[in-house]
């Protein structure tokens, strides 16, 4: 498909990953479960039959959780480096940074669920729909993917506060507001709280990086 695969993504260093995980397990358990996070969602995006497959990351890969599988995951996409003082803006700039003219999806690491299927059936909506913007909500409010014909659409949504209650909303709203029509795919569950832990590892594979980092984290 002619579409770019993004993926904007923090290295798992002990104590900057997952840190709302830390009231409830170590710095390296929480690291742990986002590298396998992470690695969970490299493999998906990995096998989904995209022209291109782009990772903006920030942090230090050297001091992350799982490091080396890290580094050979990454070794099958084009990285580059996040740029901007604040998320919002690292996302704007990484959009800009990965487009090469196609279409571009967008995902975070914190839906290990994905599939390549589903990620598949994304980037066929932004296809078929050329003059589209395609926004996946996420249960508690935000978003787990956004797929724009081209990053002026992104812009937009550089001013939305992120990580509330209301970010999808607001999002939409953005874009809508900058004359673009949103088509809605599926909510997805974003493993950020103690809580959705087990709910998301429930929706992986048994045998996933995630399932099983959850599964030893819950012994």
């Amino acid at each position: 498909m002619a579409v770019t695969l993004l993926v904007v993504a923090k290295a798992p260093v002990p104590g900057l990953a997952k840190t709302r995980l830390m009231k409830a397990m170590s710095a390296e358990a929480a690291a742990g479960i986002a590298a396998a996070a992470l690695l969970d969602t490299l493999a998906a995006v990995a096998s989904t039959p995209a022209h291109r497959r782009v990772v903006a990351m920030t942090g230090e890969l050297a001091d992350a959780a799982r490091s080396d599988e890290v580094r050979e995951a990454l070794s099958q996409f084009v990285v580059v480096d996040q740029r901007g003082d604040d998320f919002a803006t690292r996302l704007v700039n990484a959009h800009h940074d990965a487009f090469d003219g196609d279409p571009i999806v967008q995902i975070g690491m914190d839906t290990p669920q994905v599939t390549p299927a589903l990620l598949t059936s994304v980037c066929t909506a932004l296809l078929d729909l050329p003059e589209h913007c395609v926004l996946g909500p996420a249960l508690d409010g935000g978003w787990w993917v956004l797929g724009v014909p081209n990053p002026t659409w992104v812009v937009p949504v550089g001013s939305v506060p992120m990580s509330q209650s209301d970010t999808g909303d607001l999002t939409r709203a953005a874009l809508e507001k900058a004359g673009a029509r949103v088509v809605l795919v599926e909510p997805l569950l974003d493993a950020d709280e103690l809580d959705d832990l087990q709910a998301v590892a429930d929706l992986c594979a048994p045998t996933s990086n995630f399932a099983r980092a959850v599964a030893d984290q819950s012994r």
